[in-house]
């Protein structure tokens, strides 16, 4: 066996990208281009090399071939002797080995712009002759600003890690409700607590791909947009063979297709939207109502992902009930239906729109993903644009983990004042305190990549209607039609 060849499978490759590596690690190139009498350990020349289209790697041939305009739109990448890396033709997911390597950052790390306490006066510069009183003065004044300076960076390098690394624990029992108790402001409160926040938009006067110049007219914009692309919240009445029941079935399963495919989250919110607009205006059998969200997805993929699934896949996934042509003719049927109109304004832009108030925090967010896709899931947020909806879910996301009070810098980016977030929030938690309707959907926050988000939230929920009662009071009983 070639020397090069053996050098390969006893090394472990790290980062490639990594600038600061030490000279001595061996990569394919520089193992290829040591001679016939050259070993592999020896200290590699610094030598000028050479790029090759293939690679050779434990006797796998691995060709990166042009992709041809209009050709494969297939996911997948075609790999010839690596049979152990597409066992069952699942997509290699990037957590282990090689791969998960070097993807992991290179150690640059961003400067802190947390501003630090003013650096203490020396008190060692020789200044003129001056009365003794003064100088005692200006020392004792100098002397407390030294350690708060040490102290203030101590609590950066110390409090940042724990705050990443802490999980979601059991939450107390007595979080801050007051706020959904307080009596309603008066429009002059309400315009105080807009008025009064902190732009963080200045911070993004340098990075064009935030375009801070114009976000603010963007978002007003898909704040009107929204109204006009909601669905009839009552559009089931005019079906005859559908319920709300299997709507929601309908889009669990989706929901499991859509994790399945690892699609966008844009995807799946742009894909019940199509439902929803194709069901306000065209009744649709029973038999069929699968073939709709099978081509909702398939519509929303094409428009949202940058390689979305063939057609023989979401065939498949429907297990053959539906043939390709029969697909192919109801998008260009659902797509007439709704005037070739797609411009819907995700939730999931409002809920990052939000998260810049909330520092990014990622437990907020992961928890506020969750309690976004229950609008989804139960009609009855069909009623509610999707900033709504997106306020709401951070709210109580805040309100579980004890991020505290809804101040005037969140309600700015969110646009929604608490008072306005209150229907929407007794509607989550109406739910999250029921029974477990969708188990694909809470099978799939309840592990650890999303921090067990949907145990955490309906544990909290059934504490919260223990304690309080159900927000909602029994006031708007749900359709029979669910």
């Amino acid at each position: 066996m070639p020397p090069a060849v053996r050098a390969t499978r006893q090394r472990t490759v790290t980062n490639e990208n990594d600038e600061n590596a030490g000279p001595t690690r061996m990569t394919r190139a520089k193992a290829a281009g040591l001679g016939a009498t050259e070993h592999a350990g020896d200290v590699p020349k610094k030598t000028l090399a050479t790029k090759k289209s293939t690679a050779t790697l434990n006797g796998a041939t691995r060709t990166r071939t042009t992709r041809a305009a209009l050709g494969d739109v297939s996911n997948t990448m075609k790999v010839e002797g690596l049979a152990a890396g597409a066992k069952d033709g699942k997509k290699p997911a990037a957590t282990k080995g090689a791969v998960a390597k070097a993807a992991r950052p290179t150690g640059v790390t961003k400067a802190s712009t947390t501003t630090k306490a003013p650096a203490p006066k020396s008190t060692n510069n020789k200044r003129p002759a001056a009365a003794a009183a003064a100088k005692n003065e200006i020392a004792k004044k100098a002397k407390p600003a030294a350690p708060v300076e040490q102290d203030t960076e101590e609590e950066e390098e110390n409090v940042v890690p724990k705050e990443e690394e802490k999980p979601i624990k059991q939450m107390k029992k007595e979080p801050k409700i007051e706020s959904l108790e307080e009596a309603p402001r008066t429009k002059e409160e309400i315009v105080e607590v807009f008025d009064d926040f902190i732009d963080l938009d200045k911070e993004d006067v340098d990075d064009p791909l935030m375009v801070s110049e114009y976000v603010v007219e963007i978002f007003e914009y898909l704040k009107e947009l929204e109204i006009a692309t909601m669905a009839n919240p009552d559009y089931m009445e005019s079906q005859t063979e559908l319920e709300w029941k299997m709507r929601g079935i309908l889009v669990d399963w989706l929901l499991e297709v859509h994790t399945r495919f690892r699609l966008l989250p844009e995807t799946l919110f742009l894909a019940v939207n199509i439902i929803d607009r194709f069901l306000s205006s065209k009744i649709v059998q029973l038999d069929r109502l699968q073939l709709v969200g099978v081509t909702a997805m398939f519509i929303a993929s094409k428009y949202e992902e940058v390689l979305s699934p063939h057609v023989q896949n979401f065939r498949h996934v429907a297990d053959d009930g539906f043939t390709e042509e029969e697909i192919l003719s109801a998008e260009r049927f659902v797509l007439t239906a709704l005037n070739y109109d797609l411009s819907y304004p995700n939730p999931m832009n409002f809920l990052r729109r939000i998260s810049k108030a909330d520092n990014y925090d990622i437990q907020t967010r992961t928890l506020g993903k969750y309690l976004l896709e229950i609008g989804c899931l139960d009609h009855r947020f069909l009623a509610h644009p999707p900033s709504q909806v997106a306020a709401a879910a951070m709210y109580l996301a805040r309100l579980v983990l004890e991020r505290g009070p809804w101040d005037s810098t969140l309600a700015h980016y969110s646009g929604y004042s608490e008072e306005e977030i209150q229907p929407v929030l007794h509607l989550m938690i109406d739910y999250l305190s029921g029974p477990v309707l969708h188990e694909a959907f809470f099978k799939k926050y309840a592990s650890k990549k999303f921090l067990k988000a949907s145990i955490v939230l309906r544990k909290w929920a059934k504490e919260y209607v223990i304690e309080y009662g159900n927000p909602l009071q029994e006031e708007q009983p749900r359709s029979s039609k669910r």
